[in-house]
């Protein structure tokens, strides 16, 4: 492995690349990547960097968004196979259909999906700031895809808004259920419960706190338990444990996206070498999906 961390390091030398890796990569994969982060956080510092070439472990909606903000520079992800499913329902189609049923209203849409759906929105918005763009629209009716846990959490926060959902989500956090909750509080007592906002309601509603995964890494810090239920993918974990040494974090046993876990250290060594895999899309899709893209990252 130390021979392969050093041909990456080599090739980052002799492309001027950076890597960018998402909270829910491998441990090895945030270990090599110059910036790990949510998915916020990513598309600012893909935004900012001055690197020729931006090297993305995540899933390729991450790395079109990427491309977006840096239309100018190229974007490698290691397995262009791995494809988010939260992405994959909803489309530019159904978007310009549910417009067209809900005339005057605004289409804001997560950041979790495709570059062809985010040419058909509005503005777009990450788990961060979903509240806060939501109520920033001129329109009172708005149309919120394709999350439709987080829409449900955006609409109980915006109560001005009218927020027609959209009936998509992640399987992962979908998959949480308030049994694994209860199950975590009997092993764990008295230690909080922090949920991901793509959680169920009725999962929601058992939590302590309710933030993206770096709102997660602050309340984590300042939080007097050293034990901490976690309702996210497990590849938080990594990143959780680095940045408060000491304390201790449990999550449901089977939250884990392998889409996220696609992106290794061979494969960024491959894509890299051959400069392969490379994020292309059609510039007027790029054009038109840039302005909600950047209201998104301000």
């Amino acid at each position: 492995m130390e021979e392969i961390v050093a041909r990456i390091a080599e090739l980052k030398g002799e492309l001027n690349a950076v890597i960018l890796a998402h909270n829910y990569c491998l441990p090895e994969v945030q270990d090599v990547a110059d910036y790990v982060g949510d998915s916020l956080g990513l598309s600012i510092k893909a935004s900012t960097t001055d690197a020729d070439v931006i090297v993305f472990c995540g899933v390729t909606f991450m790395a079109e968004t990427a491309k977006i903000l840096s239309p100018g520079k190229t974007v490698i992800i290691p397995d262009p196979a791995a494809h988010c499913a939260m992405a994959a329902m909803c489309t530019p189609e159904q978007i310009d259909r549910v417009r067209s049923e809900n005339p005057g209203a605004e289409v804001v849409g997560y950041v979790n999906s495709t570059a062809a759906c985010k040419a058909r929105m509005d503005v777009c918005c990450t788990s961060s700031n979903a509240v806060e763009i939501v109520n920033g629209t001129a329109s009172d009716r708005v149309i919120f895809v394709p999350d439709r846990n987080l829409g449900t959490y955006v609409a109980s926060k915006c109560p001005g808004k009218e927020v027609v959902l959209w009936n998509g989500f992640c399987p992962i956090h979908q998959a949480i259920t308030v049994g694994q909750v209860s199950e975590l509080r009997d092993r764990f007592p008295g230690a909080p419960v922090v949920a991901h906002p793509e959680c169920r309601t009725e999962v929601l509603d058992m939590a302590d706190h309710i933030g993206s995964t770096e709102k997660m890494i602050s309340i984590a810090r300042s939080s007097d338990s050293d034990d901490i239920i976690v309702l996210t993918e497990v590849g938080m974990r990594h990143r959780l444990e680095a940045e408060c040494p000491g304390k201790r974090f449990h999550f449901p046993e089977h939250a884990v996206c392998s889409a996220m876990k696609m992106a290794d250290l061979r494969s960024i060594v491959s894509c890299m070498e051959g400069m392969s895999n490379r994020m292309e899309l059609d510039p007027e899709m790029l054009d038109r999906a840039y302005a909600p893209v950047k209201r998104m990252v301000g």
